[in-house]
């Protein structure tokens, strides 16, 4: 067999017949399941291949570029040799088993099939049947069927309990998962399960939000973001961060009267409290800058009306209580800078929560513009639609001045007043 085995390495082994050998691999691979091959015409020979091929069916010499041959004369030639019962087993005696092409794909499919019927849950379920789910999946899987199934399995039991009701990250980890950490930031499970709840929120949200969306992919987005997708499934995580601010908010009509002084709400607070807001029929003026908050405290006290700041873009919890506002019938009336990224926040708020604007439109930044002290600050950065107004984007593309929140107060006292 030794003997054998170095007379078929002379005969077809080497790097020089490494380019032939790729190539009578290949057909193997395509062929019928059976591995019956009849003749194969085999091209762009050099002068080592041609020699080879000549040598094992006994051809002349003389040089060619390519060569038909037939399988069964070599298969017949190296038998009597005594090196290999056929021209396939040559080959894999040298390189290795051959793995039919299309039997592999099919198993390879069954396998991954089987894999992604672990994810019984709705929303998992239909997002896997994309294509940008599916590669997600493929790609924390490191493309391994097998641990692709044990993350759908994991990731489908997380899933099925939720939304919760102010649960901790780690608390949720460690009674799905046995392990606090599992569901962690970068966690593949993790990946999954946020993926999925951002896919159900896509739907509500703008255009220009939408953009910072893009990918199913997560893992290339900020804690915050991570903390708000988490928010709105009700986990927590890190839930004293970015507490919402807000003024002259009552729980019940039955709670002592606001004081007039600015409060704090933390995630914690919102999602296991679930406070009943007593705001029903009432107006709720939200806006960007927590010193416009301030300044309606020191101004109007307990006169102002109800105010909540959403610091910029929502965060987790900013968005919970818009929401739970939303949900106890107050109207949202919604206020920012007149700048780029107030108009962004203005589409999101407006959208989300259904806010309506709140001397925010063309008529107000006109007037504000009038009045500004020159030069002013310019607008800068991506222009963002305004989607309430059609008239504000121009006027800002046109007058190219940004205007604060805070210098536009005196206006807005005037509404606040009650």
């Amino acid at each position: 067999m030794i003997e054998g085995d170095g007379r078929l390495r002379r005969l077809l082994g080497g790097d020089a017949l490494a380019s032939l050998r790729m190539r009578l691999r290949q057909r193997f691979e395509r062929g019928p399941v059976d591995g019956k091959i009849e003749r194969l015409r085999i091209s762009n020979l050099n002068r080592d291949e041609h020699s080879a091929l000549a040598g094992l069916i006994g051809r002349p010499a003389r040089f060619s570029g390519s060569m038909q041959i037939d399988v069964q004369v070599i298969d017949a030639a190296l038998s009597r040799a005594g090196v290999a019962s056929s021209l396939r087993e040559a080959l894999e005696s040298i390189d290795g088993p051959i793995i039919h092409a299309e039997t592999a794909q099919t198993e390879l499919n069954a396998r991954w099939s089987k894999a992604i019927s672990f994810a019984t849950h709705l929303d998992f379920s239909s997002f896997l049947q994309v294509p940008s789910g599916a590669g997600l999946l493929k790609r924390l899987s490191n493309s391994d069927p097998d641990v692709a199934a044990r993350l759908c399995s994991q990731a489908d039991t997380v899933l099925k309990l939720l939304p919760a009701k102010g649960m901790t990250r780690a608390q949720l980890a460690a009674g799905t998962l046995g392990d606090a950490h599992a569901l962690d930031m970068g966690e593949a499970v993790a990946t999954l399960v946020l993926a999925v709840w951002r896919k159900k929120g896509r739907d509500e949200r703008t255009d220009d939000e939408n953009r910072l969306f893009e990918s199913d992919d997560i893992r290339g987005i900020g804690e915050d973001r991570i903390r708000d997708i988490w928010a709105r499934a009700g986990i927590l995580v890190n839930e004293l961060a970015r507490p919402a601010l807000f003024l002259n908010l009552n729980i019940d009509s039955s709670q002592t009267p606001s004081s007039g002084e600015p409060n704090y709400a933390s995630l914690r607070f919102l999602l296991r409290s679930n406070p009943l807001w007593d705001v029903r029929s009432r107006n709720v003026y939200v806006c960007e800058n927590p010193n416009l908050l301030a300044i309606a405290a020191d101004k109007l006290g307990a006169n102002c009306a109800p105010m909540v700041c959403t610091e910029g873009m929502p965060a987790a919890a900013q968005r919970v209580i818009l929401q739970q506002l939303v949900t106890a019938g107050g109207r949202l009336l919604y206020h920012g800078d007149f700048d780029w990224p107030g108009l962004r926040i203005g589409n999101h708020v407006m959208r989300e929560f259904g806010a309506i604007p709140w001397r925010f439109d063309v008529t107000e930044y006109l007037a504000a513009v009038a009045r500004a002290p020159r030069p002013g600050f310019a607008l800068t950065g991506l222009e963002v639609h305004a989607s309430w107004d059609e008239a504000l984007t121009a006027a800002m593309r046109t007058h190219g001045l940004a205007i604060a929140e805070e210098s536009l107060a005196d206006e807005l006292l005037q509404d606040l007043a009650r």
